[in-house]
């Protein structure tokens, strides 16, 4: 049986890994590619290393608007990097600024990079993710920050 509040996804991203690396932790990279579609990306603070860690503000767009789970327009985000292992993995730990508890709590956030014969798989995997957010959406915005990935390194 499968733990409902584990989401994986995974990609196939025509780039090395060494860039893929790079893209998730340069502050400019991360605000163009990790707002899934119908949302922007507003990075608040960033220090890319094991401890440190970043803010984000995600905006919904105007057909969007009234699911934020900061604001009614808004999802705040903090982010810490737990393990950083070049090329390979990246583990954050990942909380939402809300007041509704359905939100509440510290999802872990995995992304593994392995190489293929044509580019790396890209492969997410949230942990501990709040209840207030369904899996199918949750699978939705990960294939769509990767395709954002995607279309910044390819």
């Amino acid at each position: 049986m499968t733990d409902p509040r584990t989401h994986t996804t995974s990609r196939t991203i025509i780039a090395p890994p060494r860039v893929i690396f790079r893209a998730f932790l340069d502050a400019e990279a991360v605000e163009s590619w990790r707002a899934p579609k119908g949302m922007t990306a507003k990075i608040l603070s960033f220090d890319p290393r094991v401890g440190g860690g970043y803010r984000m503000t995600l905006v919904y767009s105007e057909t969007e608007r009234g699911r934020g789970k900061s604001t009614e327009d808004t999802d705040v985000v903090e982010a810490r990097f737990i393990e950083l292992i070049p090329n390979e993995k990246i583990v954050e730990a990942v909380e939402f600024a809300s007041a509704d508890p359905a939100f509440a709590g510290t999802m872990k956030m995995t992304a593994i990079f392995t190489a293929v014969a044509n580019g790396t798989k890209v492969t997410f995997t949230a942990e501990n993710v709040p209840i207030g957010i369904s899996e199918v959406d949750h699978r939705a915005g990960m294939d769509s920050s990767l395709k954002n990935l995607a279309n910044l390194v390819e």
